[in-house]
């Protein structure tokens, strides 16, 4: 049997919560870490009825996309509907899992997600996250350099784009003294020491800062480790907000339109006003993601999907772009796609459920 907290890790591994924005309350917000998992029921919001869909399949763990418990909550007695899932949830010991923007920041979670189900090349984030990147500097004896180097690599960091296992290497000579109470790798105690060390330096997101450190000072021959952390305003170019890609082949803006309404299902869009021009770059956000519409716009977007538009919005789009709103509900639905290829990898051995639940609050005739 798996925890629920293994459960979870696996996607707290995945879509760190680190990445979350201020506002946000994503994690396991009801539950014991400790439970063992009978089965995963999958959604993108909690209601009183998923709940009772989890009690009926003796499944104990509900993964969501949106939080149940967004703000404070002052009183739990069954007159919202938030309560009375609280309640029900508690009372049948199901767990409760919420990934929200943290995995919309994911350059391979919610948007990546959408440029597939849209065919999109050359895919990367339109906005990516800046101040999240550190650089790693450490000096370690000549011989032991490449070892060092690869353990940082498969630590995580290193990657650069499209490029892997990226460092710079500058060769020197440390020099030390030690004491007493010393246990040198090398050197003599008491006695000035001088050794040929190689300075490697890399980067990597600081999400995995503790992870990479406890490696190098596990690996390192050194029994006191020399080592240097900065703070770096390059961009990630795999974190951030939206994305943006190419149509394989670009497509009529009418017959574009009615793509999305197949692709999404949606019965109605909301767009500005036809440029009568081919739709070849798409930019997207799932969720509410209007705060992009000038990023589009400067990445020279044609379009740009997204959803919770307001009406003096889409003046904004002043013919320079066409401005799309799918539906909050309709541009995340696939998030689900990306739990489920997760855990489906990860565990085998219990079943792993799509809700049968509407829990799109906006209806459409």
């Amino acid at each position: 049997m798996y925890s629920v907290a293994q459960v979870t890790n696996c996607i707290t591994d995945f879509a760190p919560i680190t990445y979350q924005e201020p506002y946000d309350n994503t994690g396991l917000q009801i539950g014991s870490p400790s439970d063992d998992v009978t089965g995963v029921i999958l959604t993108l919001d909690v209601t009183e009825q998923v709940v009772d869909e989890a009690i009926h399949l003796k499944s104990n763990l509900i993964i969501s996309h949106h939080p149940l418990i967004f703000s404070g909550i002052k009183s739990i007695t069954g007159n919202t509907d938030t309560s009375k899932a609280i309640i029900k949830a508690i009372r049948n010991h199901i767990s409760i899992y919420c990934c929200h923007t943290n995995i919309d920041n994911l350059g391979v979670g919610v948007n990546h997600k959408i440029a597939e189900k849209l065919h999109l090349q050359e895919f990367r984030v339109l906005k990516p996250l800046t101040g999240d990147l550190r650089k790693l500097i450490f000096f370690v004896p000549t011989d032991h350099a490449e070892r060092l180097r690869n353990v940082v690599f498969e630590a995580g960091a290193g990657h650069i784009g499209n490029y892997d296992c990226c460092s710079f290497n500058s060769p020197g000579n440390g020099t030390f003294r030690p004491s007493d109470q010393a246990k040198p790798f090398v050197g003599e105690l008491n006695q000035m020491h001088t050794e040929p060390e190689t300075r490697v330096e890399t980067i990597y997101p600081k999400h995995l800062e503790k992870k990479l450190i406890a490696a190098v000072l596990n690996a390192h021959p050194y029994e006191e480790v020399a080592y240097d952390i900065y703070s770096i305003n390059n961009q990630n170019p795999t974190m951030g907000a939206g994305a943006i890609g190419r149509l394989k082949e670009p497509m009529d803006e009418l017959a574009f339109l009615f793509f999305l309404k197949e692709t999404f299902n949606i019965p109605h869009l909301r767009f500005s006003k036809l440029r009568e021009l081919p739709v070849n770059r798409v930019a997207l956000c799932g969720g509410s993601g209007s705060f992009l519409l000038n990023d589009a716009i400067h990445a020279g977007a044609d379009v740009f999907l997204t959803s919770d538009i307001k009406y003096h919005q889409f003046f904004e789009a002043e013919q320079k772009i066409i401005l799309i709103d799918i539906g909050h509900f309709e541009s995340e639905q696939f998030t689900l796609e990306i739990f489920y290829e997760l855990l489906t990898k990860n565990f085998s051995n219990f079943a792993v459920c799509f809700t049968k639940v509407r829990t799109n609050p906006i209806n459409y005739i």
